[in-house]
């Protein structure tokens, strides 16, 4: 058992089940070695053998306006209604949501606050409309304890108390700056070791994906009667968090969320969390771990409910309507799809299963699971861009636009309206935001814009997945020389060599340059042809060819977008880049989630991965791959 006595300026615990949850704000100091107990000072004796979580926060907040909503009771919601419950509350721009949020307590109870108001410990309150309940209300929740988060001369309190609590664990989910704004001080370093006060901190390894990034730290304390045994403390740094918005989709999170609770070992000490405000994103993240845990053990969430309860230890906690929607979509998602993540040795049995008829009492069969991603609304209200009078010339197939908020623009041209459209979209990759870009294969009136679309996004491949002609049909524009050079408006390409590597693909590389500017870049096109004009390749071993020298290439001339097309920019361009981010986690972690991974391609693009067929061969080609490398489990 630990028990550590603590000093607070202000302090609010909150109890649930075995887990401890401690509110602090202003700071906090250790004092080791006391055993008493007065409520007047603020010395508590804690029991942290079975707390989980300490969370840290420290931000001037700026609260929202809230629209006056009559007080309503909302109850429970059994599981089986969520989705038509969060139907109902979607509807008209989400019109039920900003009601229920706006009915919910603020979070002041009458008196609650009185030690905090005194005299002398106003000058101790971060911020005045953010203060915490007096200390002797206790209330039985879940396990997680809140100060704030570090600031520069505060780095060496906050690793001694990492040291003292034993923890493994970090969880941050600010980034240091956003818009601007210092949010957080770096208090680890980029490379090799700091020392703060008495703990030498040396970063062992970072793992950089798309929405966290995981490092690990050597963290050792040095007394004067010699240093301790060293520790090792894995920091999650979730870096798709907006201030005062919301993640663009809860898979990230739910993703984050799994990855905390595997990441933080069994004899480690709390796990400590922070944030900037601790009201809003620091709200969020708990009151969705909760209602996820609540939705396994009671088979019902209570968001309204939950979220009142804890204001009266944390008022204001949820700080916007949209913060609180999110809630809902990322319990709601969870609920629908669950856990799709697969360990690669697991993989031959999910195959099996999934080309076997479904009945009720098994896994889903392939065309059930790839129903759920069929059902999936397109967002039309976000192509207004595209389908412009002026720019639906522009598209190939009318059914596949970009969407306005990832799209790919370019630069308006002098006198010109309408010249920043492209049909093209960002898409994430494993490790990078808008690593790729999913565009058509070029018009003969759109060819001068792709080009322009190549320089302006500085980008060195161009992954071509179509033959010029399919079916007599013609499926893209000849965009490149066969010989010599040619100019597509301001700029011009010269072929300077093409190879055929073997049956699938062919390497071309191309000098390209600005004819005024004479600024030139090599550009490297990769043209697979071993797609065939109906159904999908026979093997996967040319795809997985494929992948790996476009991934050499990126590394030797840098990780900027790679332009990937094949007709319409969906189907197989999908199933490409879908190949890529799976391929490159297998390799990483010896994990894989074909589903989470389509729905997220989709997320951002319209039809990606377009076929089942398609979303078959993804599946296969890891197994393709698993196969030629039958080490795969040092991938693990």
């Amino acid at each position: 058992m630990l028990s550590v006595i603590a000093k607070f300026t202000h302090l609010n615990f909150i109890f649930k089940n075995d887990f401890l949850v401690v509110v602090l704000d202003a700071h906090i100091n250790i004092i080791n070695n006391s055993k008493k107990i007065n409520w007047q000072e603020y010395y508590i004796d804690i029991n942290m053998n079975k707390c989980n979580y300490i969370i840290i926060n420290q931000q001037t907040v700026v609260l929202l306006p809230r629209s006056p909503s009559a007080t309503k009771t909302y109850f429970p919601i059994p599981v089986e209604n969520l989705e038509e419950e969060c139907r109902i509350r979607s509807a008209d721009d989400g019109k039920l949501f900003r009601e229920e949020y706006n009915s919910l307590p603020g979070g002041n109870p009458q008196g609650s606050y009185e030690e905090a108001n005194k005299e002398d410990n106003k000058e101790k309150n971060r911020y005045p409309n953010i203060l915490p309940c007096k200390p002797h209300h206790f209330e039985f929740f879940r396990s997680r304890a809140e100060t704030k988060r570090p600031k520069q001369e505060s780095v060496s309190d906050f690793w001694r108390m990492i040291w003292e609590q034993k923890s493994a664990t970090i969880v941050m989910l600010t980034n240091l700056k956003e818009r601007k704004e210092d949010k957080c001080y770096q208090y680890w370093p980029d490379q090799g070791c700091w020392t703060y006060g008495n703990v030498r901190v040396a970063v062992e390894d970072i793992t950089v994906l798309v929405d966290y990034t995981i490092r690990k730290f050597c963290v050792q304390y040095q007394a004067c009667d010699g240093s301790k045994t060293p520790r090792l403390v894995t920091q999650l740094h979730f870096t798709s968090w907006p201030d005062f918005g919301v993640p663009f989709s809860p898979i990230g999170m739910l993703k984050f969320l799994k990855k905390v609770k595997q990441v933080n070992p069994s004899y480690g000490g709390p796990i400590v969390v922070h944030c900037s405000a601790g009201v809003g994103r620091t709200g969020t993240f708990i009151v969705i771990d909760a209602m996820i845990d609540m939705m396994h053990t009671e088979q019902k969430i209570d968001v309204f409910g939950f979220v009142s309860r804890i204001r009266d230890q944390r008022s204001q906690l949820i700080q916007t309507d949209m913060q609180y929607s999110f809630i809902y979509q990322a319990i709601l998602e969870y609920y629908l799809y669950g856990d799709t993540e697969l360990d690669v040795s697991s993989l031959e049995g999910h195959l099996h299963k999934l080309h076997n008829t479904c009945t009720p009492h098994d896994r889903l069969g392939l065309e059930e699971e790839f129903k759920k991603l069929t059902n999936m609304r397109i967002m039309k209200e976000n192509m207004r861009t595209g389908n412009l009078p002026a720019n639906m010339k522009k598209n190939r197939v009318l059914q596949i636009i970009p969407y306005d908020f990832n799209r790919v623009i370019l630069s308006m041209r002098r006198g010109q309206e309408f010249t920043d459209y492209i049909n093209a979209s960002f898409i994430d990759g494993y490790r990078q935001k808008d690593y790729f870009i999913a565009t058509q294969g070029p018009l003969p009136h759109t060819v001068d814009d792709f080009w322009r679309m190549v320089w302006e996004w500085k980008c060195h491949s161009i992954v071509m997945l179509t033959e010029l002609q399919e079916r007599e049909q013609d499926k893209c524009f000849q965009y490149w020389p066969t010989e010599n050079s040619v100019k597509y408006g301001d700029y011009s390409v010269e072929i300077k060599s093409d190879t055929q590597c073997d049956d699938t693909f062919s390497l071309r590389d191309l000098l390209f340059c600005v004819v005024q500017e004479k600024e030139t870049r090599l550009i490297r096109h990769f043209h697979f042809h071993g797609w065939p004009e109906i159904g999908i390749p026979t093997e996967g071993k040319g795809m997985i060819d494929i992948i790996a020298a476009v991934q050499k290439q990126q590394q030797q001339s840098g990780n900027h977008p790679i332009v990937v097309h094949c007709s319409a920019g969906a189907g197989r361009t999908g199933t490409f880049i879908a190949l890529s981010n799976i391929l490159e986690r297998v390799k990483a972690e010896g994990l894989l989630d074909v589903f989470q991974t389509v729905k997220s391609l989709r997320m951002q693009r319209p039809h990606m991965v377009q076929t089942v067929e398609q979303y078959d061969f993804c599946y296969r080609v890891v197994q393709d791959f698993v196969d030629i490398f039958s080490d795969y489990a040092n991938f693990k």
